[in-house]
């Protein structure tokens, strides 16, 4: 571990960007530079984090470059909470039009949340957010979450998940474990991190769980895994309802409607497989967590400000019979959570 070893220095611990230091190795004159990923980049999206880059000094040339893993990977994949207008007013400095929207959008957001919490920034985000906020709100285990044979009864009616794609973290020995009981461990894994949030005797407590269960490795990520599952479990219901020819969703014809998801097949291997790997959630594919986890997301999509789309609803159309989380966005594609003032609670999720 970096901390331990006399020849790695530790990152500063300030606020910065990317910090340079240099090295002598001792067995040989090459000098190598060491790069650290700052707290705040710890949750910044792709596309952010490699423009911060550019910014930045690279090593001079001829010069070897050693990775090493900030020792901020250990922390919550949530930064701590920061009020929502100092947070609009650090992100978003310019005076360009698309700025002073952003910045209005977290003003009206401010009349109900105090603060927000960035989300660590890889293609996880949405299904960690809304993840985040279900446990963080459960008082009850809903009904639908005591399926135990979930994994088994995809495989047996589409042969679906043998090739499932999982992420570094959680590949195991020799990459050729069965896909089916791994996939089985990470739901038994969500019943029992969901029912240990709903046995919580306070709100404080069930914080200080997800603090601890949102830390990045296996178990998270395993977590967000059975979220995929589920998923695709819904993703199959709703194309055999199609099918059928009964009423679905209306999510449900743009969903399958793409040349590249035309089946649960095709939706998984070019789409759902990828989330977290190389690609986050589309709109569409929102709609559909929503009814995985029978739950309304309701997003403040701030670069839609001054529209009737500011705030969306993935679905729709279970506002009054589903409770809801929310969460924010800026962009479609990197998802935060906003912190309700004390003064209200979110709703809790029902049993059923």
């Amino acid at each position: 571990m970096q901390g331990e070893d006399e020849d790695v220095p530790k990152a500063n611990g300030d606020n910065g960007g990317m910090k340079e230091e240099k090295v002598e190795a001792e067995s040989a004159p090459t000098q190598v530079f060491l790069f650290h990923l700052s707290e705040e980049d710890l949750y910044r999206g792709e596309e952010e984090l490699s423009a911060s880059q550019n910014d930045k000094p690279g090593p001079p040339p001829d010069l070897f470059v050693l990775p090493i893993i900030s020792p901020f990977s250990d922390r919550c994949s949530l930064s701590p909470a920061v009020n929502i207008l100092s947070y609009s007013e650090r992100e978003w400095k310019g005076n360009t039009p698309k700025s002073a929207l952003i910045k209005k959008g977290y003003k009206e957001m401010s009349l109900k949340f105090g603060s927000v919490r960035r989300v660590r920034g890889d293609n996880y985000c949405a299904l960690r957010a809304t993840l985040f906020q279900v446990l963080s709100h459960s008082t009850q285990l809903p009904a639908w979450l005591h399926d135990e044979n979930l994994a088994k009864q995809l495989e047996a009616q589409e042969g679906l998940i043998n090739q499932w794609m999982f992420p570094g973290e959680c590949l195991h020995g020799d990459r050729t474990g069965d896909a089916i009981q791994q996939l089985k461990g990470y739901m038994e894994l969500l019943r029992n991190t969901w029912q240990a949030a709903v046995d919580c005797a306070s709100d404080v407590k069930r914080q200080q769980l997800c603090e601890r269960v949102f830390q990045g490795g296996e178990e998270e990520l395993g977590l967000l895994e059975a979220l995929k599952l589920l998923m695709l479990s819904r993703a199959v219901e709703l194309h055999s309802c199609m099918q059928g020819g009964g009423d679905v969703p209306l999510f449900c014809w743009l969903l399958f409607a793409r040349d590249s998801s035309d089946c649960p097949r095709s939706f998984l291997s070019n789409h759902l497989s990828h989330v977290g790997l190389t690609a986050g959630l589309e709109q569409v594919e929102m709609f559909l967590l929503g009814y995985a986890l029978q739950c309304t997301i309701q997003v403040y999509r701030l670069y839609k400000a001054d529209t009737e789309e500011f705030v969306t609803y993935y679905p729709d159309d279970h506002k009054d019979d589903w409770q809801s989380v929310c969460l924010v966005t800026e962009d479609d594609r990197h998802y935060n959570v906003p912190v309700v003032e004390a003064a209200e609670s979110e709703k809790e999720l029902p049993s059923s």
